[in-house]
């Protein structure tokens, strides 16, 4: 009997040890080191990694090649004050109250992971862009730092006008040569570039490119050289991105750093250019991601095809790290830990559920009387994207006579709206900034520019049905106000930035000038 019961015991403790070892991999692996790297605008093709050959990006290839690469990452929403909200809170935007909207108060009872993860004994601090545009709040009359401290103070002379000239790599050096010994970091990497302005022509003057290498131009877009050159600029901004990644893995090399770091690269939203930038399209929200961990990530090199979420990156460094929302502070999240895929070997489809995501969005930049918002809730799934616009009377990019100031002036804006203007051609200004009507469905595989809207083609209205009545399943599930009939309450909160209220002032005969548009994007022809 004694030898009997010796034997199960043995067996016992042999079977749990086991299947712990199996849960986790990673389980015996000191807390990792965290480096968050996050592009200000740009969409997903636009890294050598996708196969874009007029973008280089070897620092987000190397990522990729010793990582993961992720096919469909999104972000809920494609601005850059609510998406980073999404990233710090693990929730979607319209979840988040206030910070649901571009330039908010950011709510108080909302923690952020680097809020927390400094409070667990992590060596937490940021360079550059971290939470913006916004009011981060107060803790004890001390202003809130939700990326946390930051670590400005190397410069640079950059290569053009208007790229920043905080030193990127050298300020994370700086950050982990004060760090205590021992001590695991979480550091955000929040760059400036490819965000708007741009000096032109510098992609051809400084970064050698032709218009040539261009393989595609947005087809809601005339394929002109002014625009092409637009591109240009923005793809050598992503390089001066990139540029600073590839340092900060070369010093992370040096010092050991590199294997038990969590490095994850990515954008807040798509590329500052009309029709995508704050807009629910499928070039707005969908972005790059590459993921490296070497200690934890299995069979690396992989590409993997799951949906995946912004809300997904706070609930796994909480896992990672022996944390719950709960135990913190935090509110509970809605995304779900990205672990699942790391620890697994497959590629192409590894999990059953990452199979949607949802989207949408609230008000951004202002430029509507009394600051309103221009809603949209939208579902992708199954190759395709639903979209529920709710004030149509509305227009997208905010009104023509203050500007479309939900779109940042550039070369290729001015040249869109010239072809209405000079050329009486609608079809590019219909595009890009012309009124939407309630229901939008595309075949995002066949049709990835959203240019056919199949919503009320006679083949598509079951699935319209379908994807708009789980959309709302979903959104219920999540409290979300909009579609729980209480959605005025976004366009309510208060606009924190200098520029509140600004469409009422201007036709008051205030003298008002938005720092992020030309002067020439004021409509006083248009006519309905």
């Amino acid at each position: 009997m004694k030898q009997i019961l010796f034997v199960l015991i043995t067996f016992i403790v042999g079977f749990s040890s086991c299947k712990s070892s199996i849960k986790n991999p990673a389980s015996d692996i000191e807390r990792p080191n965290i480096l968050f790297a996050i592009a200000d605008d740009a969409s997903w093709k636009h890294f050598s990694a996708y196969g874009c050959s007029w973008v280089k990006t070897p620092g987000f290839d190397r990522v990729a090649e010793q990582g993961i690469l992720f096919t469909r990452a999104y972000t809920p929403n494609a601005k850059c004050a609510p998406s980073r909200s999404c990233i710090l809170t693990g929730r979607n935007s319209w979840q988040l109250e206030e910070a649901a909207n571009h330039f908010p108060n950011f709510p108080a009872k909302f923690k952020t992971y680097a809020e927390v993860l400094g409070e667990h004994g992590y060596w937490v601090g940021s360079v550059a862009k971290g939470w913006a545009p916004g009011n981060p709040g107060e803790i004890g009359g001390k202003k809130r730092e939700l990326t946390g401290p930051k670590f400005d103070k190397f410069k640079t002379t950059p290569p053009a006008k208007h790229i920043s000239n905080i030193d990127y790599a050298k300020n994370f050096e700086d950050f982990l040569e004060r760090r205590p010994k021992e001590q695991p970091f979480c550091f955000w990497y929040g760059s400036t570039e490819p965000h708007r302005a741009y000096e032109f022509e510098a992609g051809v003057k400084y970064g050698g490119k032709s218009t040539d290498e261009i393989d595609e131009v947005p087809a809601f877009w005339p394929d002109v050289d002014t625009i092409r050159k637009d591109m240009l600029d923005y793809a050598f901004e992503i390089e001066y991105f990139d540029n600073h990644l590839q340092q900060m893995l070369k010093k992370l090399e040096e010092i050991g750093e590199l294997e038990n770091t969590l490095i994850i690269v990515t954008a807040d939203n798509g590329m500052p250019f009309p029709r995508i930038k704050g807009q629910v399209y499928e070039y707005s929200n969908h972005l790059p991601l590459a993921i490296m961990w070497p200690d934890g990530i299995k069979n690396p090199g992989r590409v993997v095809d799951d949906f995946v979420n912004f809300i997904d990156f706070a609930p796994t460094y909480l896992e990672l790290t022996g944390l719950t929302a709960e135990e913190t502070g935090m509110q509970a999240v809605t995304g779900k830990s990205l672990t699942d895929i790391f620890y697994s070997d497959k590629e192409g489809t590894v999990t059953e559920y990452r199979n949607f995501v949802l989207v949408g969005k609230e008000r951004h930049d202002i430029g509507r009387p009394d600051d309103q918002g221009y809603p949209v809730r939208g579902l992708i799934k199954g190759g395709y994207l639903y979209l529920r616009n709710f004030e149509t009377d509305r227009w997208p990019l905010g009104n023509p006579e203050t500007g479309y100031l939900n779109c940042d002036g550039s070369p290729t804006k001015t040249y869109i709206l010239d072809t209405r203007r000079k050329k009486g051609i609608m079809e590019y200004w219909q595009l890009n900034f012309g009124k939407r009507v309630s229901e939008e469905l595309y075949d995002i595989k066949a049709d990835p520019f959203c240019l056919k809207n199949l919503a009320d083609s006679s083949g598509y209205i079951n699935q319209r049905e379908n994807m708009f009545a789980e959309m709302k399943q979903k959104l219920t599930e999540q409290e979300d106000p909009r579609i729980l009939g209480r959605g005025d309450i976004f366009d309510n909160y208060e606009y924190s930035g200098s520029d509140r209220n600004f469409y009422n002032r201007y036709f008051s005969g205030e003298k008002l000038s938005p720092s992020w548009i030309n002067a020439s994007d004021f409509e006083t022809d248009l006519k309905e």
